[in-house]
């Protein structure tokens, strides 16, 4: 009887084996948040790619992308749950270090994707070149202010940051910053404030800025949030085509800023193929391929004139509808 009932918890064992291995792989995707049309639009990629490739997509992220301790309560506890992959977008690029620690602790491999972390403990990281990204915005804004060249007098300009801790939208900053100084000098950031990932508070922020600094000639806005308060504004005061604005994100109000002269150059990123990039690197390392450290994606300047190109249309008919690249 013993040898009979071991035999028979041997197979149980065997077959609770045999399902584990055979059942879908989970990959947990944390966002900075949910509620923004980017990481609905990174959602669907990642949905997609969950779908093509064969593994179950737990998908949660905080409301807000100020709500830092959520983010981290959220990767901690899918690392309890011992998913087989996480990808995360850092709220800020310090808070999720520890919890890096542990999923490395727990043989968990993670993607970050979006935004940096201050931390070596992942996989890869899948991003648009946000520094790039940066520059593009500098350099178009020099040319639309007409401060390209060396001769003139100053031409004072505004940028309206995202929030302080976001890796991402900090290198599009900086970028932007360190290219005034290095190529043009005539140009002045004078005035900067966060709109912290909320469009009323990036529209109060540019209201404060159009109203403190006259003769104000243009602005850059580092994410969507920001953009679509500094639109608001322009168009609010009558201001659009004098003060130029250069954005980056899309969603379909800002396109139509963009056809109505309000908004003069967006910096489009493509969040679906950032999601889906996300997850494929995720699986092919379950499958045992190697990685790069790091996955850049480019962003595209996009103007009133481009709105009709067939690669431009693509782009941002992902990002509206969230059509497979």
């Amino acid at each position: 009887m013993r040898n009979s009932a071991a035999a028979l918890l041997l197979l149980a064992l065997l077959a609770a084996s045999g399902c584990q291995r055979g059942g879908q792989r989970r990959i947990a995707v944390v966002p900075k948040a949910t509620s923004h049309l980017f990481w609905i639009n990174v959602e669907q990629g990642v949905r997609a790619a969950g779908r093509e490739l064969g593994v179950e997509i737990l998908w949660n992220g905080a409301s807000s992308e100020t709500d830092y301790t959520r983010q981290v309560q959220i990767v901690d506890s899918m690392i309890a749950r011992k998913v087989d992959a996480i990808a995360v977008a850092a709220t800020e690029q310090k808070i999720l270090v520890q919890s890096l620690e542990r999923a490395a602790a727990a043989g968990i491999p993670v993607t970050v994707f979006d935004s940096g972390v201050a931390s070596d403990n992942y996989l890869t990281f899948v991003s648009t070149n946000n520094y790039e990204g940066g520059v593009l915005a500098a350099r178009t804004l020099a040319e639309l202010t007409g401060a390209a060249g060396p001769a003139g007098p100053k031409v004072k300009v505004a940028m309206l940051a995202h929030q302080p801790g976001s890796s991402s939208t900090m290198l599009r900053e900086q970028g932007f910053e360190e290219t005034l100084q290095k190529e043009f000098p005539r140009l002045e950031i004078a005035a900067r404030q966060f709109s912290m990932s909320d469009r009323a508070k990036g529209r109060a922020a540019a209201e404060n800025f159009l109203t403190a600094q006259t003769g104000l000639a243009g602005v850059f806005a580092s994410a969507e949030p920001g953009s679509v308060g500094a639109a608001l504004a322009i168009k609010g005061r009558g201001l659009s085509g004098k003060v130029r604005l250069v954005t980056f994100d899309s969603s379909d109000g800002l396109i139509e800023d963009l056809r109505g002269g309000t908004i003069d150059a967006m910096i489009v990123q493509d969040p679906y193929k950032m999601g889906y990039q996300a997850v494929q690197s995720l699986v092919d390392r379950l499958n045992g391929k190697q990685i790069p450290k790091r996955i850049d994606l480019t962003a595209q300047l996009v103007r009133k004139a481009d709105l009709e190109k067939p690669d431009i249309m693509r782009l941002l008919n992902l990002n509206q509808n969230q059509k497979k690249p």
